[in-house]
């Protein structure tokens, strides 16, 4: 078993969100990625197709996720399954919002310019 305090987490910043890693290859874990990503109030995503499935369990604040164009909103205790290769976004609420993302290692994203992103937080 290997423990990642919240304090031990490694940051990351990309598209105006800040992505905490706990689970990924490089801290030991074999087949499964887990992060915290935090979305400020009123920013917008950058739409981008995993290619993994992902579910997003939101933690606190609101959050406004796009699936292929479905939008929801997610309030604490709220999770949303993506499916691999569905368009996402993820926008933050009025006062931003925070959710614990579970997906599987190897996880890669396409961006709509068609560069593909590995992102770090989940390598």
């Amino acid at each position: 078993m290997s423990l990642v305090t919240g304090g031990e987490a490694e940051v990351f910043e990309a598209h105006g969100a800040r992505f905490s890693s706990y689970a990924r290859p490089a801290l030991g874990s074999d087949q499964l990625c887990a992060w915290r990503v935090e979305v400020p109030a009123d920013s917008r995503g950058v739409p981008h197709r995993p290619s993994r499935e992902e579910v997003l369990y939101c933690l606190s604040g609101e959050l406004a996720v796009t699936v292929d164009g479905t939008r929801h909103t997610l309030r604490p205790g709220d999770a949303a399954h993506v499916p691999a290769g569905s368009e996402l976004s993820l926008d933050g609420g009025p006062h931003g919002g925070a959710a614990l993302t579970a997906t599987l290692a190897g996880i890669e994203a396409v961006l709509p310019d068609g560069t593909t992103l590995r992102p770090p937080w989940a390598g």
